[in-house]
């Protein structure tokens, strides 16, 4: 297991103990490393209501994330293999890992490894294999195309930081949510498919990685983004709020309805995926923070993100994406003091504008084939005066962001993009049935005029 954080230790570790593999984690955290040695285990506590409930996880072992020798003996040994040190942190790995392929490959070893890589970006698989290929020979690479597999999955389980009071008992101790599914890509596996308990193959994959990212990753971001204008310190905090749950149900609409366009899949199993997911959100126990969800928005509003991805999509299938761009500029005022990523969005919001801001990081790249925000000066006015308004009075009732002209916005952006408004049978304009918005009135929503 090349990253013992997080979800290597609360999610693939224990899947691949409680499948019977002795698991062996790769890290440069000497602590960790040390703790794991010295105890040979580590508890897994699992939300349940309003406690929890402890799982052990055994025979495990840790190796020194900058011995490349020992990693590279412990790759020749494995059966199976998986990373989740994060996007940023492959280009690192690569080299060892290479040293690993080419032990494997000076040997002879003709069983296939299949390694999944546990990282949210969209081909990561490809994205690895290559960084890892950069480093072997003609031979080594034809070796590697063999007998070597990177398999994507669908990482969906939530693993926030371990409470303070967890991880000061035990140093290794990590919470999680009891959804434990791991998707992943049939078709990418080399030889028979190990046995892991509750890994999934399903072909075609690309279905469970957009769903992931567009859908899941989406939408705990915009959560983020607008429990961070509302001043909560914590996800499940933000998820409560009424107003920020309806942004948040009404974007992951949106998605649900370009994903049911682009693979055939029905439109009530998404939308009753997007309720489990918001009362996924609300799970205190895993005292998921507002920080640690929103961080890096330079990369979460890159052209094929969780954001603009989605927004993409949904306007490849003549969606509004109206939220889901709420979400987007909610994110251009997000900057926590630990995150300097995201403190260079805001500083260039602050020293060139909002104009400039939504023009580099957003509107241009969307613009490649829709234009969304950036076609016509009447949409872009529209949508940097609010933009302005939010970071002029970030306190301010988030549906009031986009609410007095969305309807109006909808159809321009259809417009365009070229494509004709409709009148979706579900969904009118992203908006709820007519019939309940007297009723979001009297809860005292605010949400329409």
């Amino acid at each position: 297991m090349y990253g013992a954080g997080n979800i290597g230790r609360g999610f693939i570790g224990q899947l691949f103990y409680e499948s019977g593999y002795e698991v062996s984690f790769i890290d440069v955290n000497m602590n960790v490393i040390d703790k794991l040695n010295s105890d040979g285990g580590y508890p897994v506590y699992i939300t349940n209501g309003d406690h929890y409930d402890e799982r052990p996880v055994k025979n495990v072992r840790g190796i020194d994330g900058r011995d490349e020798k020992a990693i590279a003996e412990a790759m020749a040994e494995a059966d199976i293999m998986a990373t989740a040190v994060g996007v940023n942190i492959l280009k690192f790995i690569a080299a060892p890992f290479a040293a690993g392929v080419k032990l494997r490959c000076a040997r002879g070893i003709e069983t296939p490894l299949n390694v999944i890589i546990c990282e949210n970006m969209i081909e990561a698989d490809q994205y690895f294999s290559s960084l890892v290929k950069a480093c072997l020979d003609d031979g080594e690479k034809a070796y590697f195309d063999e007998y070597i597999a990177l398999v994507e999955p669908s990482i969906g389980r939530m693993v926030p930081a371990t409470p303070k009071e967890i991880s000061e008992k035990n140093l290794l101790a990590v919470c999680v949510e009891p959804y434990c599914e791991l998707p992943v890509d049939k078709n990418a596996f080399k030889g028979e498919i190990p046995e892991i308990k509750n890994m999934i193959p399903f072909a075609p994959f690309d279905f469970y990685i957009r769903r992931k990212l567009f859908m899941h990753n989406m939408s705990h971001a915009l959560t983020a983004y607008f429990g961070s204008l509302k001043g909560y310190t914590y996800i499940w905090e933000a998820a409560k709020d009424a107003e920020i749950k309806l942004i948040a149900l009404r974007a992951l609409t949106e998605s649900s309805r370009a994903l049911s366009r682009e693979y055939g899949v029905p439109l009530d199993e998404l939308l009753c995926f997007s309720e489990n997911l918001l009362s996924r959100f609300e799970n205190k126990l895993l005292g998921d923070t507002i920080e640690r969800v929103g961080k890096d928005t330079q990369r979460k509003l890159s052209e094929n993100d969780r954001f603009v991805g989605a927004a993409k999509l949904c306007l490849r299938h003549g969606i509004s994406p109206v939220n889901i761009c709420a979400g987007i500029a909610a994110g251009l005022k997000f900057a926590p003091d630990s995150d300097e990523a995201s403190a260079r969005v805001v500083k260039d919001v602050q020293e060139n504008g909002i104009k400039h801001a939504v023009d580099m990081c957003v509107a241009k790249r969307l613009s490649r084939t829709h234009g969304l925000l950036s076609r016509t000066d009447k949409i872009k006015s529209r949508r940097l005066s609010d933009i302005d308004r939010l970071h002029a009075e970030p306190r301010k009732n988030p549906h009031d962001f986009f609410a007095p002209d969305e309807r109006l916005f909808a159809v321009h952006v259809k417009r365009g993009a070229g494509c004709k408004p409709e009148r979706d049978p579900i969904v009118s304009h992203n908006l709820p049935p007519r019939r309940f918005r007297g009723q979001i009135r009297d809860r005292k929503f605010n949400v329409f005029p």
